[in-house]
């Protein structure tokens, strides 16, 4: 699961052992470090968020995408521990010749001490192995430390991102318009193929292994979005009633596809519906405030150069985009 030939193994601790802040050791992530590392970012998160008056909004959940990305490309998860206790935690995955940084957290009570240099480091080392020629993140637009490092590392800022929600009650006495038909995801070749199409018309990339890993992941569900019977792009949904990611083949078919995905979410029974809305989507954006979600807090997509048509793809959240 995930295991590093032992030469290969060894030669990267050595190195990283050396280069690492006194007494903390960094290393390659390991399958039963996940759930420890969970709890640190959730606590990360709150106390950042809580200090910037958002209060706390993060809370744990089993790493499922984590340990398929560790599975799935060992060198792109890092731990820093000290005395056996995990004080950081970087993870990224690679998709095409897009490098993704999915989080990387040091734990409130040990930063300063470079353990998060350390980590940014390694991460972006797996950057450059991968042959990456895009290396993206998502993070909160008001964590300006974090911002200034990554602009160091030649990511910019490119635009926000927004959490938007609503009460489930409030958004179904509100849902009107256009909708899509649609039908549930299934895993045949035919319906990846066309999945991984679209994601390479509006990203630039193809993600088809990680429609694998949603179509699989016993909370979320997948519809594929009809005009008629024509195929206009995919939604997912999971089981708290958010949205994402969502894409459409066509920028007229943004709000129908978003409506359609609120009403798939209400029908979920989930108290509260949500998700992430790029705010170069107009359509996207509009369409929300009109059925009365709000802004929960803002984010920020950084990169090392421009791609993607994010006026028609939603996010599904900042570790998985």
């Amino acid at each position: 699961m995930g295991s590093i030939p032992a030469r290969r193994g060894f030669e990267r601790y050595a190195t990283i052992q050396r280069s690492c802040p006194m007494s903390v050791v960094c290393r390659p992530a390991r399958a039963q470090d996940l759930e420890f590392a969970d709890t640190l970012v959730v606590s990360s998160i709150n106390d950042l968020t809580e200090r910037h008056g958002f209060g706390s909004m993060a809370v744990s959940s089993p790493p499922r995408f984590q340990l398929f990305s560790l599975e799935d490309d060992a060198d792109g998860l890092w731990v820093a521990e000290e005395d056996g206790r995990i004080l950081g935690f970087a993870w990224s995955w690679v998709c095409g010749d897009m490098w993704f940084l999915a989080q990387l957290f040091v734990s409130p009570d040990h930063q300063g001490r470079s353990v998060g240099n350390e980590l940014i480091k390694r991460t972006l080392e797996h950057a450059k192995t991968s042959g990456a020629s895009n290396r993206v993140l998502i993070t909160f637009s008001f964590n300006t430390v974090s911002q200034g490092l990554y602009i160091r590392h030649g990511l910019l800022p490119r635009f926000p991102i927004y959490s938007v929600s609503a009460s489930r009650e409030h958004l179904i006495g509100r849902l009107q318009g256009p909708q899509f038909d649609f039908t549930l995801i299934e895993e045949e070749a035919s319906t990846l193929r066309r999945l991984a199409q679209a994601d390479e018309r509006v990203l630039g990339v193809s993600r088809e292994k990680h429609h694998r890993y949603l179509i699989n992941d016993s909370g979320t569900r997948g519809f594929n979005l009809y005009d008629g019977s024509d195929w206009v792009g995919y939604a997912y949904v999971d089981a708290g009633g958010h949205i994402g990611p969502l894409a459409v083949t066509e920028s007229r078919a943004v709000a129908p596809a978003l409506r359609t995905a609120m009403r798939l979410a209400a029908e979920s029974g989930s108290s509260r519906i949500s998700a992430f809305l790029p705010g170069a989507s107009e359509a996207a954006l509009n369409t929300a405030m009109e059925h009365g979600m709000r802004i929960k807090f803002p984010m920020l997509l950084m990169s090392s150069r421009e791609f993607g048509n994010w006026v028609q793809y939603l996010p599904r959240n900042p570790g998985f985009m």
